[in-house]
C-alpha cells in the first residue's frame, strides 16, 4: 500500500466529515486508507463515520490520549509506505495526495513534506513553513516579533527546505516516522509538530515546503485561541527546550514568564462576526431547504465569476471540485470583504471560518 492517511477527531463531526470526502476525493487513484482516530469525542463523529464512510478505518479510544499518542495509535495500525497526518477541519484537492507523493519520492533523502496552508477565507497560514525555535528566535516571538519564527524570506507560494512543519498537514515515509519513534507522547497538545520535525533533520532527513499546492486549514475550528491554548503552548516549547536544547537561566526565565504571564495578555477568543450584505449560492440550481434556514434571502447564480464585499458566497461541492473551490478562496482579493461556506456534496450542512483564530459556523438543515 502506498499511503494512509491518518486523521484524529475530537469533536468535529461535521468538519471531519467534509474533510473525509475531500480525502475520498484525493484517494480514488492511489492505494491507500484512511485511519480516523477518535479521541473520545461527546458528538456524531464516530456514528456519522460508521454510516457515511464505511471503507474508513475507525479506531475509537477509550479516552482523550491528546494529539501525539492519538496520532501514533493511528500509525501503529497503518499499512501505507506513507504515511499522511492530516487534521479533521482541512480540505484538500482531489490531487494533492498524487502530487504530493510523486514531489517527495523524487527528493533525496526526503523527510517531512508539507503544503501552502490557508484559512476559510483564503489567506495564507504562515506556520506552514518554521524555523526551528530555538531560544532567541522564541524569546523573539514571544516578544511579538514573528519574523524570524516564520520562514519569511521563501515565498509562500515557492518551494523549498524548512526546518519546521505543521502537524496539520505532515506527509512522509512510514519508515522515517518509526525510526524517530513518532510523535513525542510527553506533548499533550501543541508542540509535537516542532519536536517531530526536529527529530527527522537530525537523523539526516530533509524537510520540504511545496507551496505549489495548495489545502485549507480552518484552524480555529480544534484549536480555539484561549487561556488554555497560551498554558499548554507556551508548557510544550518549556519542554521541547528541556529535551533539546541546553539550559540557560536567563532564557529559562524568560520561558516561564511566557507561560505565566502571556495567557493573560492573550484572554479568550471571541467569534468575529462578519457583516453579510447577501447570501450567493453558486450552483447549477437552488437548495430550498438551506433557502429556508438563513436569516436573509439568497439569491442564486450558477458561476463563480466575483468576489463582491459582505457577500457570502456558498460553493456547491456537488458543482465544483475541491480543487476549484480551494483556488477561488485562495485568489481572493486581500482587501476584499467576502467571506465563503462550501455545501459538501450528498450533505444537509453548509460551514466555513470567517478568520483562523475563531470557532467556524456551521448550519444545519432538513433535505426534503
Amino acid at each position: 500500500m502506498q499511503l494512509s492517511v491518518v486523521i484524529l477527531n475530537y469533536n468535529v463531526c461535521h468538519f471531519l466529515e467534509l474533510c473525509l470526502r475531500s480525502v475520498e476525493a484525493a484517494l480514488v487513484q492511489i492505494d491507500a486508507e484512511i485511519i480516523v482516530v477518535d479521541n473520545l469525542s461527546q458528538d456524531d463523529s464516530c456514528t456519522m463515520v460508521k454510516r457515511q464512510f464505511p471503507k474508513v478505518k475507525l479506531i475509537e479510544n477509550s479516552e482523550n490520549y491528546g494529539f501525539s499518542k492519538g496520532n501514533n495509535i493511528g500509525v501503529a495500525q497503518a499499512k501505507g509506505n506513507y504515511i499522511c497526518i492530516l487534521n479533521p477541519d482541512t480540505v484538500v484537492a482531489e490531487d494533492t495526495f498524487e502530487r504530493l507523493l510523486k514531489f517527495s519520492e523524487a527528493k533525496k533523502n526526503s523527510g517531512i513534506v508539507g503544503c501552502r496552508l490557508i484559512d476559510g477565507q483564503g489567506r495564507f497560514l504562515p506556520e506552514s513553513k518554521r524555523h526551528i525555535p530555538k531560544p532567541l528566535v522564541a524569546v523573539k516571538k514571544m516578544l511579538g516579533i514573528s519574523k524570524s519564527y516564520y520562514v519569511s524570506h521563501l515565498d509562500d507560494k515557492s518551494i523549498g527546505q524548512v526546518s519546521v512543519l505543521v502537524g496539520a498537514f505532515m506527509l512522509l515515509p512510514k519508515a522515517v516516522y518509526d525510526q524517530v519513534n513518532g510523535f513525542d507522547e510527553d506533548y499533550f497538545m501543541y508542540g509535537e509538530d516542532i519536536d517531530l520535525s526536529y527529530k527527522v533533520t537530525q537523523a539526516g532527513y530533509t524537510n520540504l515546503y511545496n507551496g505549489e499546492i495548495t489545502a485549507i486549514h480552518y484552524k480555529g475550528e480544534s484549536t480555539l485561541k484561549d487561556k488554555t491554548y497560551a498554558k499548554r503552548f507556551y508548557g510544550a516549547m518549556q519542554i521541547f527546550y528541556n529535551k533539546h536544547f541546553k539550559s540557560n537561566i536567563i532564557f529559562d526565565i524568560l520561558v516561564w514568564s511566557g507561560i505565566k504571564i502571556m495567557p493573560l495578555i492573550k484572554g479568550d477568543a471571541k467569534n468575529k462576526k462578519q457583516r453579510i450584505d447577501a447570501y450567493k449560492l453558486v450552483s447549477s440550481e437552488m437548495n430550498m431547504p438551506l433557502k429556508k434556514v438563513l436569516a436573509q434571502d439568497i439569491t442564486l447564480q450558477s458561476h463563480f465569476n466575483s468576489y463582491e464585499n459582505n457577500t457570502e458566497y456558498i460553493l456547491d461541492n456537488n458543482q465544483f471540485s475541491f480543487k476549484s473551490i480551494i483556488q477561488i478562496l485562495s485568489d481572493r482579493p486581500k482587501n476584499c470583504s467576502a467571506t465563503f461556506k462550501i455545501l459538501p456534496k450528498n450533505s444537509n450542512f453548509i460551514l466555513g471560518s470567517n478568520d483562523s483564530k475563531s470557532r467556524g459556523e456551521v448550519i444545519t438543515f432538513k433535505n426534503n
